[in-house]
């Protein structure tokens, strides 16, 4: 893969708590417009390694570039104004506000479509029409565009998963991380959910990285490589049928234990 053609690059990327390792000297790259799961048990080490990436936490040793830029020094704000954004295990939606109010929030450089601004900037109803379409649609990729006036306090854990993506999608991102999107999401749902994302990796060519515990539904989701942790390490890299017959990734499944960092 040329520099180029790279939108994140992890190298060597060491995280210390104290005396606990989380993540041990870990190397790797997703390419632009490309499609990647990264998987292992719980306690591995994978949200720690997107924290480190997302700015959230300080590396330990080790190098993060984040579309050709040097991402160890910046700020979570300044991270994702470079295009990369992201979602949490546990979603942080503003609960007093309805659904597409959260949607409405992310984007970039808005005016409030007043009678003064309009005066100077006579685009800015249209652009705030163009946000408003935005949204629905990102709910309408989703399959909750029902949900739009729902406060996010009435929302189940499962739905709070989907709204996040969305608000996510509103920021207009070149790479997306996403911390188990579809967790508590109903099977058939979460099968078109990543459907969706799939189909949206092809249209834009947008970069996303995703956490996935259920390494069964991660096989089979069309991604288009997988990366392995077991214990602070990079288990192996390859397809999904590649790991799927990795005798080493199916003992580190059955052996892992403990709670994710």
């Amino acid at each position: 893969m040329t520099e180029s053609n790279i939108a994140l690059k992890v190298s060597n990327l060491t995280k210390d708590f104290g005396g606990l390792r989380a993540v041990n000297d870990i190397s790797f790259e997703v390419g632009k417009g490309e499609f990647v799961g990264l998987i292992g048990p719980n306690g591995c080490g994978k949200t720690t390694t997107f924290n480190c990436i997302s700015g959230l936490l300080e590396p330990s040793d080790g190098k993060i570039q984040v579309l050709g830029k040097d991402a160890n020094s910046l700020r979570p704000d300044q991270i994702q104004k470079l295009g990369l954004t992201r979602t949490f295990q546990h979603t942080r939606l503003w609960k007093e506000m309805t659904v597409i109010e959260n949607l409405l929030v992310p984007p970039r450089k808005q005016f409030a479509p007043n009678t003064i601004s309009s005066l100077f900037r006579p685009h800015s109803r249209a652009a705030e029409r163009n946000r408003l379409e935005d949204a629905y649609s990102a709910l309408d990729m989703l399959e909750v565009p029902h949900m739009a006036e729902n406060l996010a306090s009435e929302l189940s854990g499962g739905q709070s998963k989907l709204v996040d993506i969305g608000r996510a999608l509103m920021g207009t991102p070149q790479f997306l991380l996403l911390d188990e999107p579809v967790a508590g999401v109903a099977g058939p749902l979460a099968e078109k959910i990543f459907q969706n994302l799939r189909d949206l990796v092809t249209d834009t060519g947008i970069s996303i990285l995703v956490i996935e515990h259920n390494m069964d539904f991660i096989l089979r989701r069309g991604v288009d490589r997988i990366i392995v942790m077991d214990q602070g390490r990079i288990l192996m890299q390859g397809t999904p049928d590649e790991v799927k017959d990795s005798r080493e990734v199916v003992e580190a499944y059955l052996g892992g234990g403990g709670e994710e960092e």
